[in-house]
């Protein structure tokens, strides 16, 4: 008797990109960007150097699509927290500032593949145009709902609730934070009364 042999199937080409940047996104997290490598990168996702070629234009084009890809995850985690908020708009503004200090987005492995792209944006142009883009649209959502909240012009409030977010997130995700997470949260409540008056 003949065993069956199952028929050959081609993983999607949504597939295998998608394999190659969760390969860069972990290959950035744990070798840094000087470690990366189109090698490291293949070996990594388990497809020949050449696949790589094919769908991206080098190893640049694929680390920008991979921080793309990362801001994309990071927004829809926000997005997320502020749908499942009590619907108050200052109950939604807080989720969304919060919400970096609990996984997915406060995470060690997410923080080091962040911060191999924070290097990158004063030696690639098309990093450093996609970092001002994710910043850009994390701020005009941070505005919107701040303006749920109180209208007016609120461009410099987001830039420095955005900055204590990013300073608060960054020693959470390194560990040993003098603070807990939600003692995170008590300190953006407290800047985010402060700054509405």
């Amino acid at each position: 008797m003949q065993a069956i042999r199952s028929p050959f199937t081609r993983e999607s080409a949504d597939t295998r990109r998608d394999a190659l940047i969760a390969a860069c996104a972990a290959s950035l997290a744990k070798n840094g960007v000087q470690g990366t490598s189109v090698r490291v990168i293949c070996t990594e996702a388990g497809v020949s150097p050449g696949l790589l070629r094919h769908y991206y234009d080098g190893i640049d084009a694929l680390i920008a699509a991979t921080y793309r890809w990362t801001g994309d995850r990071v927004q829809a985690a926000l997005a997320e927290a502020v749908a499942d908020a009590p619907q108050t708009p200052r109950d939604r503004l807080l989720a969304y500032l919060t919400a970096s200090f609990v996984p997915p987005i406060a995470d060690p492995e997410l923080l080091a593949t962040w911060l191999a792209f924070w290097a990158l944006t004063k030696t690639d142009a098309q990093i450093s145009k996609l970092h001002g883009q994710i910043y850009r649209d994390y701020r005009a959502d941070l505005e919107t709902l701040i303006s749920d909240c109180q209208p007016g012009d609120h461009r410099l409030t987001a830039v420095a609730l955005t900055a204590l977010v990013d300073g608060l997130w960054l020693e959470l995700s390194l560990g040993d934070a003098p603070f807990s997470r939600a003692e995170a949260g008590v300190l953006v409540e407290k800047w985010l009364d402060a700054l509405l008056g």
